[in-house]
C-alpha cells in the first residue's frame, strides 16, 4: 500500500512538472511601432487585403480578431500605430495577434 502511494506521489509530480515546463513555453507579448498599412492596396503584395504593420524593414502581419477588426482597415494609406501582441512566424512572415492596437499622434 505505502509503494503504491509513493509511486501515485511520483507520478503527480511529474505531471504537475511537466505543466509548469510547458507553461514557461508561452511566447510573451511584444510592442510594435510603426505604419498599418495594407499589404494588397498599399504594398502590393497580396491578392486579398491584409493589414501590416510596417516597422523598419519588418513587416507583422495582423491576425485577424476582435482586436484587428475593432481598429479597422487602412487600404491606400496608412496610419502610425503601436501594436501589443503575440508574434508567430508562419510561411517565412512574422504574425502578430494583437491584444491592443493605439493610434500614435505625432
Amino acid at each position: 500500500m505505502h509503494r503504491r502511494t509513493l509511486a501515485l506521489l511520483a507520478i503527480v509530480a511529474v505531471v504537475a512538472l511537466t505543466g509548469l515546463a510547458l507553461a514557461g513555453d508561452a511566447a510573451a507579448p511584444v510592442t510594435v511601432e510603426g505604419k498599418l498599412m495594407c499589404a494588397k492596396c498599399a504594398l502590393q503584395e497580396t491578392d486579398k487585403c491584409q493589414s501590416v504593420v510596417v516597422a523598419g524593414d519588418q513587416k507583422y502581419y495582423l491576425i485577424k480578431n476582435d482586436v484587428a477588426t475593432k481598429d479597422g482597415h487602412v487600404c491606400k494609406g496608412e496610419k502610425a500605430v503601436k501594436v501589443t501582441g503575440v508574434v508567430s512566424e508562419k510561411d517565412g512572415k512574422k504574425w502578430i495577434e494583437a491584444t491592443e492596437i493605439t493610434e500614435v499622434k505625432s
